[in-house]
């Protein structure tokens, strides 16, 4: 009976050392196989380890279980003082609140006044200003001139998400120049936008586009009452973002034909190089028929 000899099974045969030979040419070639086949392999591992974002448009509500859409706004005022100043939020629902005061902080800045406040608008056109409006008394001069810190829509992204995207594209935009008798008018065009990071884990923020202007307003009695406006529209079009990684058997597959295309083609080399240089000698020998 014949004995069975599971290395019959072995398709790479091993040749012993004494039937082959060493040559510098293979020996620079492998070296330059072993460094490129580093390079790839850090490469890939890079590629796999980071986060890939994608992005897709589509027509829909994102936020559907709520009617608001919070708002924070960060400015610093100049040239008033904290005494007259007031913010009032208009829009097309018949919403008029003058003077809105919840969640506002008004801190002295030397002459000026910095203004924070977080509030909520319904999902409809409308505008909110900071003005002189709900003061009882109105200062001699109303000089509106501010520097913008932030204007931002829905929820805040997060530390550590890095996204191309307008979300606060009114940061460090500088008033401070104005004539203080303008108004400042600024048109932001809010899209809805949906955040899925790596961990499954989703935020609502809304990116926005802003126009500016400056003009001298007056009221009805004829008087200019400057204020700086923030007329909002939004957008039906809502943009998608999602965190994804390489599957790991992709990384695997990609290893693997790293590894095994840079030995084949080096292979390939090497027994090129070494066929032109055995024609050479041979050709020097005059041995070549």
């Amino acid at each position: 009976m014949l004995q069975f000899d599971i290395r019959r099974f072995d398709i790479y045969r091993k040749i012993p050392k004494d039937l082959t030979r060493p040559t510098v040419t293979g020996a620079v070639i492998s070296m330059c196989s072993v460094l490129f086949l580093l390079f790839l392999m850090v490469s890939e591992l890079s590629l796999f380890i980071s986060v890939d974002l994608q992005s897709e448009l589509t027509v829909e509500d994102p936020v559907t279980h709520t009617q608001k859409i919070p708002v924070f706004l960060n400015v610093t005022l100049l040239r008033i003082t904290c005494d007259y100043l007031g913010l009032d939020i208009q829009d097309d629902m018949g919403r008029h609140d003058i003077g809105f005061a919840e969640n506002t902080t008004k801190t002295p800045a030397g002459q000026g006044c910095h203004f924070e406040s977080h509030f909520q608008i319904n999902k409809v056109p409308g505008n909110f200003h900071i003005s002189t409006h709900s003061a009882r008394q109105q200062p001699e001069v109303t000089d509106m001139s501010h520097v913008l810190h932030k204007v931002r829509f829905g929820m805040d992204l997060g530390s550590g998400k890095d996204v191309e995207g307008s979300f606060n594209p009114l940061e460090s935009v500088d008033k401070s120049k104005s004539a203080p008798i303008v108004s400042h008018d600024y048109v932001l065009r809010v899209v809805p936008t949906v955040y899925e990071d790596i961990s499954g884990k989703v935020h609502f923020p809304f990116q926005y586009t802003y126009s500016a202007k400056e003009a001298v307003v007056y009221n009805k009695a004829g008087k200019v009452i400057p204020a700086i406006w923030f007329h909002y529209q939004l957008s039906p079009i809502t943009v998608r973002y999602r965190e994804t990684r390489q599957p790991f058997y992709t990384f695997l597959t990609t290893i693997c034909a790293i590894i095994g295309g840079t030995f084949t083609v080096a292979g390939i080399v090497d027994s090129l190089l070494f066929s032109a240089a055995e024609v050479f000698r041979k050709a020097e020998l005059g041995k070549l028929s």
